[in-house]
């Protein structure tokens, strides 16, 4: 790994994502905003950690991105680095190249606007399976992007992940709607499931301020939370330490 050890928290750790500071920062020619800048202010003020998804085609992060954000992490030993992506793209040659605390699987297509569904097991345990034995003999953690459904879990731990991240749009779409509670019966049920086979809890997607709080109560286990689109829309309006501060008493 890029640190000495995986750091660990009490807790549910925030992990920021800074990709819509990288979109941002594309849309002109000038390298601002910064998105180490960004990640340096959201670790200042107590992150427990820094996510980013970088794409084959740079739409946002860029490749010069991850080298540059891996350094900075050196002076954050107990904080974590989160790479996600697709494992069949462009996302191996950057494990390769800077070990991260952990690396998020995702099965997004090249083209996909956001990422939208997670993997499907037994169908993908085949191509998988090498891919996570390689970034384990890296030293890196592996994170599997699922959908909640508490029968994948034990197949998700089977093919050698470490840990789960649920895939929570479809909470945050039905939250303050009737299907909010049918909903969270559904992340707790996976996350039970996911207790039970071993693996570790994260989760990610369309998690704000306001939808936060009832999906950490519910989801009993949960280790990880990381947040991109909504906590830089809060940024806008409140600065960075803010809301690092207000997401982190969200969570607990």
């Amino acid at each position: 790994m890029n640190t000495s050890a995986t750091p660990s928290y009490q807790g549910v750790a925030l992990s920021v994502n800074v990709n819509k500071v990288a979109l941002l920062r594309n849309s002109r020619h000038l390298g601002i905003p910064s998105v180490v800048r960004a990640a340096e202010l959201c670790l200042q003020a107590g992150a427990n950690g820094i996510t980013i998804h970088p794409r084959p085609d740079e739409r946002h992060i860029r490749a010069s991105d991850v080298p540059e954000l891996h350094a900075l992490m050196q002076a954050w030993p107990e904080r974590e680095f989160n790479i996600e992506g697709n494992p069949f793209h462009n996302l191996m040659d950057h494990v390769r190249a800077v070990r991260p605390h952990q690396v998020t699987f995702v099965p997004d297509s090249e083209g996909q606007f956001t990422s939208d569904h997670g993997w499907t097991f037994p169908q993908d345990a085949e191509r998988l399976k090498p891919l996570i034995d390689e970034c384990k003999a890296l030293g890196v953690r592996v994170s599997l992007f699922m959908d909640p459904i508490p029968e994948q879990m034990a197949a998700a731990r089977a093919v050698g992940a470490d840990r789960v991240e649920l895939y929570t749009e479809p909470y945050a779409a039905a939250f303050g709607t009737p299907a909010q509670a049918i909903q969270l019966q559904r992340y707790a049920d996976a996350a039970v499931a996911a207790t039970q086979a071993g693996l570790g809890l994260n989760a990610g997607h369309d998690l704000n301020r306001d939808n936060l709080p009832a999906f950490v109560a519910a989801v009993k286990g949960l280790q990880e939370v990381s947040i991109g689109h909504a906590f830089m829309a809060d940024a806008l309006e409140m600065g960075y330490a803010a809301t690092v501060q207000a997401y982190m008493t969200r969570l607990g």
